[in-house]
Order: structure tokens, then C-alpha cells, then sequence
């Protein structure tokens, strides 16, 4: 584990990251690293390897369940996720995704729900979607931690008009605006998702919670990349985004892998003597 991971954890082996820990490295001027995470196995290895932060996304969606889009994912599909990546993890901080549907009807639903996320799949904190100072305000309040999200949500592709980067123009100064009033509400952090670099550095720059970049250039506190993106296991569904570097060719390599098995179930090659009882 590089020195910079092990200051960002804070503490000895065992120990979880906290939000306390994310201010920290802002303040140090450290960046850090955070993927999704939907099972025990994924979650294991990127806890291992050092992601100080996984994410539980409503990207379950399209990424688990097969939907087209994040909006049928529904609370009691994502529960049981969230749970998994908490059991198989030792430090890094998990973070469950409220899916649409499931907080704007106001603060009553948006505090049951993350009451759920909290005690049933156990959780360190929760994010939502959209720049909403009274949510975050009152999710806070009832001592859960917020991560919040704006620019390009994709709960709200459709209002948008499709996946289209926000903040260009004079849209820029809402965005900043958006990202001080999370912050100002009690956020712990906030998501900036395809949002102009030079937006992206200025919000990172004035407000005091760390940003956390997908799309949004090079100078945010810290990254996030789906993680079938990331290891190159997405195939099909129209080109790469560009804000996406692929890291390894899993798709690839789980093809070898089951052809390699078949071909040697169908010439009688496997199971071999060493595999029988």
C-alpha cells in the first residue's frame, strides 16, 4: 500500500475511512480514487488493492440487472448490494446510491430511505442525485453522512434531454452555486459528472468538501469510474465515454477463458484425473 493510500486511511490496518479522513486529504492536497462496487468479489480486491471509497451506484442498473437506464433500479435491489460490499470490505468507506424514486417526494422518504441503506445494508454514507440543500440538510441532520451529486445526473437524463455535459456558458455560475450550497448544507463531498474542467477546478477551488470528478478534467479531489469501465468488461451499448480509460480488457479475458473451457469439456480434456474423486 503506497503512502499516500496509507495516510488517507488514517489509522492502523482495520481501521475504516471516514468522511473526516476525505476533508483531511483535501486539506493535504492528496487525491484519491473511488469505483463501484456491487459484489463481494469486485469489492474484496478493490478494498485490498487500496480504493480508499466504494461506491454502491444506482449503475446496478444497467451494469447488474441488465436495465436499460438507472431509473427501474429499485431500493430492495440495491439493499442486498450494498450489504455484500460492506461484509467483504475492511476499510474502505462504502457508499449507497438512493435510486430514483426513492427521495423526492421529500424529507420524510428521502430520511426512511437512507435510514434503510444505513441499517439494513449498513453502510457509511449515502448519496443522492441533484443539488438539494433541504434533503442534504435534513439526511444530515439525522446524523447520516451525504455525498452529493450535480452536473449531469442520469436519474434525470430525460428532463436533460439525453447524456450532455452541463455547467457550459452561463450555466457554469449555477453549477458553482449548486456545489456551495451542498457543501453548505452538510455534504461530505460532491460528485461533479461531465462537467467543463475549468467549472470542475474552480468549484474544487472554492468550496471546502472534496469534489470527485467523472468527466470533469484533472483537478478535482479524487475520481470515480464505474468499474466494468474501468477493467474494460462493458461490451456492446454504443462506444466508450471519452472520460473513461480502460485499465484491462476483462471482456476479453473472460472470453478466452470459457471458450477455453468449453473447448476442453467438448475434446474430453477436462475433467481430468487430478479433478476426480
Amino acid at each position: 500500500m503506497s503512502d499516500s493510500v496509507a495516510s488517507l486511511y488514517g489509522g492502523p490496518a482495520g481501521q475504516r475511512v471516514r468522511t473526516r479522513h476525505l476533508l483531511q486529504a483535501k486539506e493535504r492536497g492528496e487525491k484519491w480514487a473511488m469505483l463501484t462496487s456491487y459484489d463481494q468479489y469486485t469489492a474484496r480486491i478493490f478494498d485490498e488493492a487500496g480504493i480508499p471509497v466504494l461506491l454502491v451506484g444506482d449503475s446496478a442498473a444497467n451494469n447488474v440487472f441488465g436495465y436499460e437506464t438507472t431509473l427501474p433500479v429499485t431500493v430492495d435491489e440495491l439493499l442486498p448490494l450494498v450489504r455484500a460490499v460492506v461484509n467483504a470490505t475492511k476499510r474502505a468507506l462504502v457508499v449507497g446510491d438512493l435510486p430514483f424514486g426513492s427521495y423526492e417526494e421529500g424529507t420524510t422518504q428521502a430520511i426512511r430511505t437512507s435510514v434503510r441503506f444505513m441499517k439494513e445494508a449498513q453502510c457509511h454514507a449515502i448519496k443522492l442525485e441533484g443539488a438539494r440543500p433541504a434533503l442534504i440538510e435534513a439526511i444530515a441532520g439525522a446524523g447520516i453522512p451525504v455525498m452529493a451529486h450535480i452536473g449531469f445526473t442520469p436519474q434525470s437524463e430525460h428532463q436533460i434531454g439525453g447524456y450532455r455535459v452541463q455547467g457550459r456558458g452561463e450555466q457554469a455560475k449555477i453549477l458553482v452555486e449548486q456545489a456551495h450550497e451542498c457543501a453548505e448544507a452538510g455534504a461530505f463531498a460532491v460528485v461533479l459528472e461531465m462537467v467543463p474542467g475549468e467549472v470542475a477546478k474552480q468549484i474544487t477551488a472554492e468550496v471546502p468538501i472534496p469534489t470527485i470528478g467523472i468527466g470533469a478534467g484533472p483537478d478535482t479531489d479524487a475520481q470515480v469510474l464505474v468499474w466494468q469501465d474501468m477493467a474494460g468488461l462493458r461490451t456492446g451499448g454504443g462506444p466508450t465515454p471519452r472520460f473513461v480509460k480502460q485499465y484491462a480488457q476483462l471482456a476479453t479475458t473472460l472470453t478466452d477463458a470459457a471458450q477455453a473451457f468449453a473447448q476442453e469439456v467438448r475434446g474430453g480434456v477436462f475433467p481430468g484425473p487430478e479433478h476426480t474423486f
